[in-house]
């Protein structure tokens, strides 16, 4: 099972540099995601199409395969320890707030082995932290 944060996703739904690279990855199985992924992966997709660089058609595509991707995962919920663990990584290190509940849920859904826990994203500062908490980071 891997945990996917947004920043790998968004090139599942759109064409990207990365998108090769990331559909090797995408699993066959099992994703694993933060409870408002699909809200963030909905935002970067509003800011592409925004930008000019993804047509209503694109952007309509890419919110059906954004449907698709967020049926079949699983979700890690929301909760008391996804929030104490995401205050805990803000003091520990340099993230803001939405990245530092992604790495949380990560963390929580490791169940303390995180180790055992690949994790996904592309934002540098994240991975950085998530190497530092002993995530396996793809």
């Amino acid at each position: 099972m891997r945990f996917w944060d947004s920043s790998a996703l968004v090139p599942l739904l759109v064409e990207e540099h990365e998108t090769d690279e990331l559909m090797e990855l995408y699993p066959e199985a099992e994703l694993l995601a933060w409870w408002a992924t699909e809200v963030e992966c909905a935002s970067a997709l509003v800011r592409v199409e925004r930008a000019g660089a993804l047509t209503a058609e694109g952007a309509t595509l890419a919110f059906a395969r954004l449907r698709a991707l967020a049926d079949g995962w699983h979700l890690v919920e929301p909760g008391t320890l996804v929030k104490q663990t995401a205050t805990r990584l803000l003091r520990t290190h340099d993230l803001r707030a939405a990245d530092s509940l992604q790495l949380a849920a990560a963390l929580v859904a490791s169940e303390q082995r995180p180790a055992s826990l690949e994790f996904v994203s592309r934002d540098g500062r994240l991975n950085a932290a998530a190497l530092r908490e002993g995530l396996v980071v793809r």
